[in-house]
């Protein structure tokens, strides 16, 4: 691995006190309707559009970034989930995603959760959570 103005390639990262924006990762996934995905995104789980792209839109929530880029066949492995402060954050989404949840919210003992499960329109699924321990900020 060798540097280049100050930034590693090969590979590696930038460092902490680079030029970067104080952004750490974004996960992206293939769509065949983007517009669709999007909408779903934006106006049911409450994420908010961050950045356009040609093919691809990069949505925030919170502290997370999803990039959704139109392709021939859509990513549907992996869970997308979304933590609440707590239980009525949860009950509120399940009933926003009813017609899309897969179960009723439940506590998860091995997880110390309270959660339940969704599809998204490609099929994705989509874990609405809340902690049941304190955790620490992120």
């Amino acid at each position: 691995m060798g540097g280049v103005n100050g930034r590693l390639t090969g590979g590696g990262f930038l460092s902490a006190a680079s030029d970067r924006r104080d952004v750490s990762a974004i996960t992206f996934f293939g769509t065949t309707d983007l517009e669709r995905i999007v909408d779903f995104y934006v106006e049911e789980i409450g994420a908010e559009v961050w950045l356009e792209q040609t093919d691809c839109t990069i949505l925030k929530y919170d502290n997370q970034l999803l990039g959704f880029c139109d392709r021939d066949d859509p990513d549907t492995e992996g869970i997308l989930t979304f933590v609440y402060p707590d239980r009525a954050g949860v009950d509120e989404m399940h009933r926003t995603l009813a017609d899309r949840a897969r179960e009723e919210p439940r506590e998860n003992d091995e997880y110390e959760v309270y959660q339940f499960f969704a599809e998204d329109p490609d099929g994705r699924t989509v874990e609405c959570q809340t902690f049941l321990h304190p955790t620490d900020p992120v």
